[in-house]
């Protein structure tokens, strides 16, 4: 699955087209461990990039921690929506819709806002049956639900939610300045594409932060509860057709992953307290896919069958009459130094 990059392209996702280059998407990747120390990587671990949906397993800890989830009676299921960016699938809608209830709250809460599946079968059956798009089609209105409910379980005002002063965005940033080991202060910000806050930090913090979370929860910390309801219940987490659920459903023994908006990918190592982060550089959703289960083959997490089962129907380009016609190849490998 990971070659070694062509020289002067650098690490890279391929994309071919009859036997003949058409894309190429360049990637960089940072693994780190629990104390923070960079141990391996490709291209540029140095990168700066928003964590983007990536950070939904740090900003749903604070429904364990506060005891959220056991005074509104969240499943874990339901716990595992909050880290999700999903295909907006009945099974979605019905769980963020429950949440909300329980909280005391209905869809007009969400500030999230709508937009289109991330499934293109599923945003096409909506389109087809005339289905107006609701701010819990978002793939974001997990999350949302979650930090509405941790507003009315606080004493905090629901209105606002997402404004970077309210109190929900400032324990969000306080969550990820926990987990990376930087200081708030020196966070970089911006507003991510659901209206909240979001975080730009370089490949290997954000690795960083995934290796500590993994640690956290192998120790049977707070931080155990995320990863197991992402990993016992990864349909929730993404939903038909998605990486990071095939790859979960497989592996969720081995890793728990997380996709970001513009190719971002992080993950933690289950046992082995390392954490990983990529980036695609222009933002190639399909080279993420491929790019993760290469880090996944040369981390020696994925052995030759997973990876045979994880790539097929993502590796290959198929035009309108379902013809296979290419191929989307990981061409890098991931060094350690160790």
């Amino acid at each position: 699955m990971s070659r070694p990059a062509r020289r002067g392209v650098g690490p890279h996702v391929r994309v071919t087209r009859c036997g003949t280059t058409e894309s190429i998407h360049r990637v960089h990747v940072a693994v780190a461990d629990a104390r923070g120390r960079l141990i391996g990587g490709c291209g540029d671990p140095a990168q700066v990039a928003f964590y983007r949906s990536a950070a939904k397993p740090f900003q749903a800890l604070p429904l364990v921690e506060d005891g959220v989830v056991e005074r509104f009676g969240f499943t874990r299921e339901e716990l595992a929506l909050c880290c999700s960016s999903h295909n907006a699938e009945p099974e979605h809608l019905a769980l963020a819709q429950s949440m909300l209830a329980r909280t005391g709250l209905d869809e007009r809460a969400l500030a999230c806002g709508p937009h289109p599946s991330l499934r293109p079968e599923r945003a096409r059956e909506l389109w087809a049956r005339g289905v107006r798009l609701r701010a819990v089609h978002n793939n974001c209105s997990g999350k949302h639900a979650g930090m509405l409910a941790l507003a009315v379980a606080r004493g905090w005002p629901p209105e606002g939610y997402l404004e970077r002063g309210h109190p929900v965005q400032q324990r969000m940033l306080a969550e990820i300045a926990r987990w990376t080991g930087v200081a708030a202060s020196e966070l970089v910000t911006g507003t991510d594409g659901c209206g909240v806050v979001t975080f730009a930090l370089s490949l290997a913090e954000m690795a960083a932060s995934f290796a500590r979370f993994t640690a956290a929860a192998d120790a049977g910390d707070p931080a155990a509860r995320i990863v197991a309801a992402m990993t016992g219940h990864p349909f929730a987490v993404g939903g038909t057709g998605r990486t990071c659920t095939a790859v979960m459903q497989r592996l969720g023994g081995r890793v728990f992953v997380k996709t970001g908006a513009e190719g971002v990918y992080c993950g933690g190592v289950r046992g082995r307290g390392l954490g990983f982060a990529l980036k695609v550089e222009d933002g190639a959703r399909r080279a993420s896919d491929m790019a993760l289960i290469g880090v996944l083959s040369d981390l020696d997490i994925a052995d030759a069958a997973d990876v045979a089962a994880l790539a097929e129907g993502r590796m290959e380009v198929v035009n309108t009459l379902g013809v296979d016609v290419g191929r989307i190849e990981s061409l890098f490998r991931v060094e350690m130094n160790r």
